[in-house]
């Protein structure tokens, strides 16, 4: 987008920084040039604390993601005599908490853009321990195998909510008190709690398998099994409970209670507002910890550990009455965040030039979960190729004990530094060559093991695999939950990134279902084929979207608000 703009100002697009916007470096960029040279990925006490807070969801979602593996393998001990699960029941069980993710996803950020952060944040949380423990009570004993798989299923749908909800609740909370050059950093530490909680999954599966060592192994009381997946699957409430206060009593961001004060302000002076939205984001900055004395992690020691908001709650009162929306200043307009109903979504996203952005997030994210969910949520074939399946075991400790082991590989190798990878190169690299790159060399690796799948060795094969879940991770699985949280203004930023989380859960359904029926049918190195055609066309609708970085989406949206006026005006002329 290209346009006009009064003398001595420059258009907004997405190419222009906010200093562009007023016509010189704003003090946020200001104290950003001048200040201390430490990388954005250093972090403050109080940015550890509020990320500590924001990132336990994800950290619980991957948790979830990897023990499910195991402990269907473990219900096969439990409730079927080591047989298989039905595979239509265990497609459910895997799929339950995604199903429950894309409802999650859409309430959740709607109610977040309507109610506020604060009234909704550690809602989804409480959904997650409530489902935690009705899953832990699945009565196998009582229960008919299959009306336990239900059981189980259905209450993992109810997590799935919690999860889903945490993904535009966290991500918004994070974006609304980030400045721009650590932004995108704040996010990418966020979303690698996901590697984690798959690392601690597969650790928490090994102690509490040892510690089952001698009953099972030894004694040969196989049906102890049902404890062992019960305790595996209850201490993901130790995080949970422990992050639940601090989530509960968050206040509002500086950002949305200014926000709320503007709204009443009849002063429609653009560059006096804008000047204030730029002051406004520079004691954001300040409150994160991050004031140019250099930095340092006391400097709000007064603090809570979230609540440094409190800071401008002095700021001058703005005038009282109601302003009719038409005769608001755009900045006003652009950062308010209470109230933002459905009709002003759509109204925005009816427009191209924002609608093909949120079909960008949404579909590079759909893609993106068709291809990591479909590997993810069926690493049994992954296992049987690095011969850590256990299919050469006979005895069922020695068996789950080997899956567990090639799943701490497996997460070792690729997961983790992958998600470090993109925290350290995000601000340097940009949002939207990471994503590009990683889809591509996704693709890559993908082709490498569909087209020589029975060919590969164990070493081979394991480091090909690595290198593919190292580029998922430095790549499209971090940056499309980065981008709808950078690209879209306040006021609707939940809602999109909710939207757009929905339609990759909604991927990550399709693949769990489809996974093992088209793998048996086709073969799995067709569906690798597939996954591979994927990515590839990740990489292509990743050119809809902006390069986010340095980019305030508030002010981009205000200037799209004030040249919108300015041509009804001269419509109304003629």
């Amino acid at each position: 987008m290209t346009s006009t703009a009064p003398p001595g100002q420059t258009p907004v697009n997405e190419r222009t920084s906010p200093s562009q916007a007023v016509g010189g470096p704003t003090p946020l960029e200001e104290y950003e040039a001048s200040s201390s040279t430490r990388p954005p990925w250093l972090l403050t006490m109080t940015e550890v604390k509020l990320l500590g807070v924001a990132g336990v969801g994800f950290f619980l979602d991957a948790y979830d993601l990897f023990i499910i593996n195991p402990v269907t393998t473990m219900l096969q001990y439990r409730l079927y005599g080591g047989n298989k699960l039905p595979p239509n029941l265990e497609g459910f069980v895997k799929a339950g908490a995604n199903i429950g993710s894309v409802i999650g996803q859409f309430s959740f950020g709607y109610a977040a853009d309507a109610l506020g952060r604060k009234a909704v944040y550690g809602k989804e949380l409480m959904l997650i321990l409530l489902a935690t423990v009705l899953t832990m009570t699945t009565p196998t004993g009582s229960l008919s195998p299959d009306n336990s798989l239900i059981y189980l299923g259905i209450f993992r749908i109810l997590l799935g909510v919690g999860v889903g909800g945490d993904y535009p609740m966290s991500a918004s909370v994070t974006s609304d008190r980030a400045n721009l050059r650590k932004r995108g950093t704040l996010l990418a530490f966020i979303f690698s709690n996901q590697g984690w909680g798959s690392l601690i999954g597969s650790l928490v599966t090994i102690i509490v398998l040892l510690c089952y060592k001698h009953v099972m192994l030894d004694e040969g009381k196989v049906s102890k099994v049902d404890g062992v997946w019960r305790i595996i699957v209850g201490i993901s409430l130790i995080p949970g409970f422990a992050t639940l206060y601090q989530r509960l009593t968050m206040p509002e961001s500086q950002r949305y209670k200014d926000a709320v004060q503007a709204e009443k302000n009849r002063d429609r002076d653009l560059e006096k507002e804008i000047r204030k939205l730029e002051k406004n984001q520079n004691v954001e900055t300040q409150a994160m910890g991050a004031h140019a004395q250099p930095e340092s992690e006391d400097s709000s020691s007064t603090d809570s550990p979230i609540g440094e908001e409190k800071r401008g709650e002095k700021e001058t009162a703005a005038a009282s009455a109601d302003v009719p929306e038409e005769e608001q200043a755009p900045e006003v307009i652009a950062t308010k965040k209470d109230k933002a109903h459905i009709g002003e979504f759509l109204a925005y996203f009816s427009e191209w030039r924002h609608a093909k952005i949120l079909i960008g997030t949404s579909v590079c994210w759909f893609l993106l979960d068709i291809a990591f969910y479909g590997i993810n949520l069926n690493q049994n074939v992954v296992l049987q190729q690095i011969h850590f399946d256990g299919s050469n075991e006979t005895e069922p400790w020695t068996k789950l004990f080997r899956v567990s082991t090639g799943g701490i590989i497996i997460t070792a190798l690729g997961f983790v530094p992958g998600y470090y990878a993109s925290i350290f190169f995000i601000e340097i690299l940009g949002r939207k060559w990471i994503q590009i790159q990683g889809f591509l060399l996704a693709a890559l690796f993908l082709g490498i093991l569909a087209g020589r799948f029975t060919e590969l060795g164990t070493v081979g094969f394991i480091v090909c695999f690595a290198l593919l879940q190292f580029f998922f991770n430095f790549g499209a699985n971090t940056t499309t939950y980065c981008y709808p949280a950078e690209v879209f203004p306040t006021r609707f930023r939940a809602f999109a990134h909710g939207i757009s989380a929905a339609a990759g859960k909604a991927g990550a359904i399709i693949s769990a279902l489809a996974f093992n029926e088209l793998s048996s049918s086709v073969g799995t190195p067709v569906v690798l084929w597939i996954f591979f055609g994927v990515c590839i066309l990740g990489a292509l609708f990743t050119l809809l979207l902006p390069e986010v970085k340095g980019r305030d989406p508030d002010l981009v949206y205000a200037q799209e608000i004030r040249e919108d006026r300015i041509r009804r005006r001269e419509m109304e002329g003629k």
